[in-house]
């Protein structure tokens, strides 16, 4: 179905970005791509749709279906699905959900299946098998009602719905749950079991330990193993320090001091039209100086609306947030500058929140410029600074976003918000796009900042691990009420609800629901 020979990708500098990548993938397999931020994986995925990031040139041959593929030669529309690692790249932002979705179902259909009945049975279908509700309340939503979660799953019911015979899915689980990764695991199986060919580009091992038939792994854009899954990874298992549990009673005296952040009797909702569906019903959370409040839920229970609450991006219908004491504006536009600066949020989705065509080094440097009143040339100083702190040193500061790997622009995205010096950080899934290596890096500097500067943090995550590493309370939500909140130590190892012990519990079912024969 697919054959790479000599892959090579070079910027307009000569900088190879992939160099030499040759593999071959049948029908009914799964391929997965793995290696570190900036790797070459994602612009090997582009490169099989004929597509390169701005001034990259590539070199070799690609062959789908005994085709050639190149810039000027694309593999033919709907033959080829991509499920970028940043699904909001590619989902129409002034469209509802349910009409996009009737619209592929319909392009693609077969012949007599394009009536009313069989192209709602198509879309209910596609939903279905990603793990989303055939509900008028979701297909009336816009792309930016959708958690990053759903966001994902709706891109891939993208896919299925035109009937692809190649799938390239780019880190099709960041953002998601546990119980949706093992659901998107099962359905990449079952793909691959339909005779679909399935290019898996991850980080996450356990995920292409469930699925993947065959694994490459690349290294600064070149090709440094590859051959059967289980072999490849036995020889490539990266470090990774796995928490157990903080504990709020052991080396923090300041659990009885007043919070730093408390939410109270939040409301929150929806604009659909006429109708606001509501989607927090009277969420309370408070977290103390330099502790970390831990929010988990499934995609779409309410997390990142909380967050945005918080952060004044959302304004609540009902409820208040407290920093220090004081109340908070709703709206980010009535926030003072002190405010602004004092709540930052590092959003799930980097590339968004980044300018396309303006260097990363300057934009980050306007933080400082805004916030803390510094001149130009010392807040370029100052972003430089922490930039590096973050691993990204001068070489990558004067891309442009576009230039760069979603873990790359996630790290960027935490240091331009540390560089406004917050009272209170908001991370949301900020390790999600990161391989083990870099997790570890960003885990420790958010870790140095609590004990150094008294950071508080509030944290949405997934990851078990990252909850484990940096909580001290958590926060379980489910369709946008708290059904359990305690500390990490015990929710981690003991928790009473079933939501959460789903969610938390020490064993991964990902591997075990994803692992029936094919």
């Amino acid at each position: 179905m697919l054959r790479v020979t000599g892959l090579t990708a070079h910027t307009g500098s000569g900088k190879p970005l992939v160099d030499g990548v040759s593999f071959t993938l049948a029908a009914g397999q799964v391929l997965a791509v793995i290696g570190a931020s900036g790797s070459g994986k994602t612009t090997t995925g582009r490169a099989l749709l004929g597509e390169t990031g701005p001034g990259v040139r590539l070199t070799g041959r690609i062959e789908f279906a005994g085709r050639p593929v190149t810039p000027d030669s694309p593999p033919p529309p709907g033959t080829v699905g991509y499920v970028p690692q940043q699904p909001a790249a590619v989902l129409n932002p002034v469209r509802r959900v349910g009409s996009v979705l009737r619209e592929i179902a319909h392009r693609h259909a077969a012949p007599g299946g394009t009536g009313r009945t069989p192209l709602r049975q198509a879309v209910a279908g596609a939903l279905a098998r990603v793990g989303l509700p055939d509900s008028r309340d979701l297909l009336r939503r816009f792309p930016h009602q959708l958690s990053g979660g759903q966001q994902q799953r709706l891109v891939l019911a993208h896919a299925l719905l035109s009937r692809a015979r190649l799938l390239i899915a780019d880190e099709p689980t960041t953002g998601q749950d546990r119980i949706n990764r093992a659901d998107i695991a099962a359905e990449l199986r079952g793909l691959a079991t339909a005779d679909l060919a399935v290019v898996l580009l991850s980080h996450d091992l356990d995920l292409v330990r469930a699925v993947a038939d065959h694994t490459l792994v690349l290294a600064h854009g070149t090709v440094r193993a590859s051959g059967p899954t289980a072999e490849v990874l036995a020889l490539h298992q990266p470090p990774r320090t796995v928490g157990g549990g903080r504990s709020t009673d052991g080396d923090r005296p300041d659990r009885d001091r007043p919070p730093v952040l408390r939410v109270t009797g939040l409301v929150a909702r929806h604009r659909d039209g006429a109708r606001r569906p509501t989607v927090l019903h009277g969420v309370d959370a408070s977290v103390t100086a330099g502790q970390c409040l831990a929010v988990v839920g499934r995609s779409g229970s309410g997390k990142t609306t909380l967050a945005r609450c918080v952060a004044g991006l959302h304004r609540p219908a009902a409820g208040t947030v407290e920093l220090d004491g004081r109340r908070l504006a709703a709206g980010l536009d009535r926030r003072s500058r002190t405010d602004l600066a004092a709540v930052q949020y590092v959003f799930q989705d980097p590339r968004a929140s980044f300018h396309p065509h303006r260097p990363l080094l300057d934009q980050v440097a306007r933080v400082a410029v805004r916030l803390r009143d510094l001149q130009p040339a010392a807040a370029r100083q100052a972003a430089q600074t922490v930039l590096t702190r973050v691993g990204l040193t001068e070489e990558f500061t004067g891309r442009h976003p576009d230039r760069l790997s979603g873990g790359e622009l996630q790290r960027a995205a935490l240091a331009r918000a540390l560089l406004a010096r917050p009272r209170l950080l908001i991370c949301d899934e900020i390790t999600s796009g990161l391989d083990a290596g870099t997790q570890e890096r960003i885990l420790d500097l958010v870790e140095q900042l609590r004990r150094t500067d008294q950071v508080t943090l509030v944290v949405i995550s997934h990851d078990r691990e990252v909850v484990a590493r940096l909580a001290d309370h958590v926060v379980v939500l489910d369709r946008g009420r708290v059904v359990e909140h305690g500390p990490a130590a015990d929710l981690l190892t003991a928790g009473r609800h079933p939501l959460t012990r789903a969610l938390l519990r020490p064993t991964d079912q990902l591997t075990t629901k994803a692992s029936e024969p094919r």
